[in-house]
């Protein structure tokens, strides 16, 4: 008979990747746990280490619960602490021993959880005669579709042994939790187990003996002075100075892997899990379990809500992580999820989808999409939803009963193509966010494009995908994907018509013969070697700057002074570019004193809007007033700053309140996001961007009585003078205006047609493709691209800080390009080759002087796709 190890092992080699069992925390009054929960409105006090009670307690809506008491700030100690691992938003770094890519993360994993049915049914719904009826329900209904894991969540474990190690609940397993794990490898599946940070102070009092390792106990293990080791206080974090520690995470996770277990879920991981300070920081823990599970062959799994700007650091030591809150609505046995919860993951989706491929997966929560009298979604959402796990390449785990699932829901779980988009593993990415109605793509390795084109809105609408919005040039074949048909083949783009309301059509899309595909520096098929940074100042980003020209009729007058403009542009909170997530409502008409008469106002905790913009300031503008709380300001994808909007009832209502604001920042694109903490309502009035100037002066004067020319100069490369325009209509190069070196002159013949008053023209400018280069400073540093194709041109900046590069076709080099130049100017192409042959050619730039590279596309021309 094969032990519990030869079993997974044998598993894994026939079956596909990996698990992972996703949850939070219950809702009120939910009682599953083998002991009793502590009372989550008192202080914590901890009885077990989190490996023998890893329940967290009740907790209200995940929107309201409060956060803990924060513990002593952590004290970096070496030069190799976590306290010190740079923001990974803005690095790439590929030259690193173990960049995290393991062979058993090489796709997303297909599963099952336990936690939403726990919440769904609020009761002890993980029992060995629910496991294994769910694993016998998968192996008859999904397991040929690649669904294989078996993730039982919190509430598994009743107690420890001898050595301070978890032992399962003879509760919930009667005749043991080995004999769950023998039902569910016999099926073929892998079964997954769930662990928080930290230990209890009662398990560390009681100096246990660590198993497997002499003269180590657990008396010693937890870090001084007491901090506390996760979201719900259930434990205190681990001294990692002390080796016995690692020895303890050593023998559990070799426990585990002598069970079989497959898939580890490690909850509350912080920074993240609703800390964004460093006040709990389990980074040491996460690197020590990594180590322990990878080891066992065990799935790596952190969770929940994990913070971006340590994404490098997950990525090393995970295979996935959760990026937002629990996709359960708490919501009793009325419904599993809500729109609400599925629509917030998009803007959330925009900052994350970069950092997910084979090094680990951006992990989205249970997929509760399987019975419609359950999930709480119309069909047209559950459709959503699937294409959005789908696109995102996130793991495809479920949370409905697999006994109880309808037909519509079999048929959207089960469709073949759109499995293939979630294994192919590349994540999408959206064209923008700043609308209702919003396209994301995906580029992938054969060439193909996948495309999602998603309504977000309240009414059923059109959406067009432009070809050039991707990055094709020419003309591709359609195929819709749920419907499995095809379209035929378009020269532009797309139009889905009558998308309906929050629903979805998803596409493939496959270029014909000499299209030329446009790769940018952030696509997961570009590689890097040595160290790379993305942005960080080495962009520039298109935008665009208003010029104000007073237009008078003076006879005698002159030419009168130009008016006093600041280099500020302000946004209503209606302007289609701010991104809304969640349930917003909007109301004009007020009479508040509100700019423009209107706001957007948000009721639920965790509703955000978001904003992106080129330039060095912004301010949040609001009202305050006795129903505002608490807001949450991220900038660039972290946490900033959390503001009180609220008012005392005696101070009544104050409009047009600046309530948080920054000024020089660094030259480039930032992301303001605001994320609902507390109060009955979140307002947004407007938002003031300062510009970052472009222009020598940013206003003019004409008098109609005495014509003159206006002059301007452009501060940048006048390369990249794109356009002038006014109120969306450009004017005529060398008709209305000239562009001599770096002087606009705007012509009086064309000032003179304006009408009297202050006329708004708009200076565009183009900058690096979407915004974002990579660049080194190290010479012998390169960056590569693997195409199928006939032609290749790498596009990037030239610039006075830039120097030589060698470009390598297929390993030789071919060619020294030198990229230095007198100013900083995008968008030139820097080396082309032709006439390939039409098989895999790798394109390679390695920097050979200078003090920087920057890297921005590749092109390719295809001859045959797909």
């Amino acid at each position: 008979m094969k032990t519990h190890r030869q079993r997974r092992r044998a598993t894994t080699v026939t079956a596909a990747f990996a698990a992972t069992a996703l949850a939070l925390t219950l809702a009120p009054g939910a009682g599953w746990a083998a002991t009793a929960a502590p009372d989550p409105a008192a202080t914590p006090t901890p009885e077990a280490s989190p490996t023998e009670a890893a329940t967290p307690p009740p907790a209200a809506d995940e929107t309201q619960t409060p956060a803990p008491t924060a513990s002593p700030q952590p004290t970096p100690t070496a030069s190799t602490s976590p306290e010190e691992a740079p923001p990974a938003k803005d690095a790439r770094r590929t030259a690193a021993p173990d960049d995290g890519i393991s062979e058993l993360s090489a796709a997303p994993y297909m599963g099952w959880s336990s936690y939403s049915m726990q919440v769904y049914e609020g009761g002890q719904w993980i029992t060995a005669d629910q496991i294994m009826a769910q694993s016998d329900a998968m192996h008859d209904k999904l397991q040929k579709f690649g669904y294989e894991y078996i993730n039982i969540d919190a509430g598994w474990n009743g107690g420890q042994d001898e050595y301070g190690r978890p032992i399962p609940s003879t509760t919930l397993f009667p005749d043991g939790l080995d004999a769950v794990i023998d039902h569910v490898h016999d099926n073929g599946q892998k079964v997954g187990l769930y662990l928080i940070p930290g230990m209890s102070l009662e398990t560390a009092q009681k100096a246990l003996p660590i198993y497997n390792a002499p003269g180590c106990t657990t008396e010693n293990l937890l870090k001084q002075p007491l901090q506390q080791g996760d979201y719900w206080g259930f434990g205190y974090r681990l001294d990692f100075d002390n080796p016995c520690t690692t020895k303890y995470i050593d023998s559990i996770a070799d426990l585990l892997g002598e069970w079989g277990v497959d898939f580890i879920k490690f909850d509350s991981v912080t920074p993240g899990s609703g800390i964004g300070d460093l006040s709990m920081d389990a980074r040491e823990e996460v690197a020590a379990w990594s180590q322990a599970l990878k080891r066992n062959d065990i799935w790596f799994e952190l969770s929940w809500a994990v913070d971006i700007n340590y994404a490098d650091y997950w990525k090393q030591y995970a295979d996935g992580w959760r990026v937002d809150w629990d996709v359960e609505c708490y919501c009793g046995d009325e419904a599993l999820t809500t729109w609400e919860n599925v629509a917030r993951l998009f803007p959330r989706l925009s900052d994350w989808w970069r950092h997910a491929g084979p090094a680990g997966w951006n992990d989205l929560d249970s997929l509760n999409v399987g019975n419609g009298k359950m999930d709480g979604l119309t069909r047209d959402e559950r459709r959503t939803a699937t294409t959005l796990w789908a696109t995102s390449a996130a793991p495809m785990y479920l949370g409905n009963d697999l006994t109880n699932l309808d037909k519509y829901g079999l048929e959207l779980i089960t469709n073949r193509e759109v499995i293939a988009v979630n294994q192919a593993g590349v994540p999408a990415r959206p064209v923008s966010t700043a609308t209702k109605q919003q396209v994301w793509y995906a580029l992938n390795p054969d060439g193909t494009y996948t495309v999602a084109l998603y309504n977000l809105g309240r009414a059923d609408a059109d959406i067009t995908v432009d070809w050039s919005d991707i990055g094709l040039d020419g003309s591709a074949k359609v195929r819709d994907l749920w419907a499995g048909k095809n379209l035929g083949t378009e020269a532009d783009g797309f139009t889905a018509g009558s998308v309906p309301i929050h629903g979805v059509r998803l596409l493939k899309v496959t270029p014909e013969k000499k299209a030329v595909l446009t790769v940018n520096d952030d696509s997961l098929r570009v590689g890097y070697a040595g160290e790379w940074v993305r942005n960080d100042g080495n962009e520039v980003p298109t935008t665009s700057q208003p010029f104000t020209v007073a237009v008078s009729d003076t006879p005698g007058g002159g030419t009168p002074t130009p008016p006093a403009t600041g280099l500020t542009v302000t946004l209503n909170d209606n302007d289609s570019r701010i991104g809304y997530s969640g349930s917003w409502g909007y109301s004009n008409n007020r009479g508040l004193g509100d700019h423009g008469d209107d706001v957007h106002y948000v009721e639920t905790n965790g509703a955000a809007f978001e904003y992106t913009f080129q330039g060095t300031g912004i301010q949040y503008v609001t009202e305050k007033h006795e129903s505002q709380g608490e807001v949450e300001i991220y900038l660039d994808g972290q946490l900033v700053d959390t503001v009180d909007t609220s008012l005392p009832a005696a101070d009544g209502r104050l409009s047009q309140q600046v309530v948080y604001g920054v000024a020089d920042l660094p030259s480039g694109s930032h992301t303001l996001r605001v994320v609902k903490k507390s109060g009955s309502f979140m307002l947004l009035d407007k938002l003031v961007v300062t510009l970052d100037s472009q222009l020598s002066t940013t206003s003019g004067a004409f008098n109609k009585a005495a014509p003159a020319d206006i002059t301007v100069d452009v501060l940048r490369d006048p390369s990249e003078l794109a356009s002038i325009s006014i109120d969306g209509e450009p004017l005529e190069r060398d008709a209305d205006y000239t562009l001599s070196g770096t002087t606009v002159t705007l012509k009086s013949s064309y000032l003179a047609t304006l009408p009297v008053g202050d006329a708004t023209l708009d200076f565009g400018f183009t900058g690096d493709h979407l915004d974002d280069v990579h660049a080194t400073a190290n010479d012998g540093d390169s960056v590569s691209f693997t195409f199928r194709g006939t032609g290749v041109t790498w596009v990037a900046p030239k610039g006075p800080d830039q120097g030589a590069v060698d470009v390598y076709i297929d390993g030789k080099k071919v060619k020294s390009v030198d990229t230095h130049s007198d100013s900083r100017v995008s968008n030139q192409e820097l080396f082309t080759a032709s006439g390939l042959k039409d098989k895999e050619h790798t394109i390679k730039i390695v920097k050979t002087s200078g003090d920087v590279l920057r890297t921005d596309v590749f092109r390719y021309t295809v001859k045959k796709v797909g």
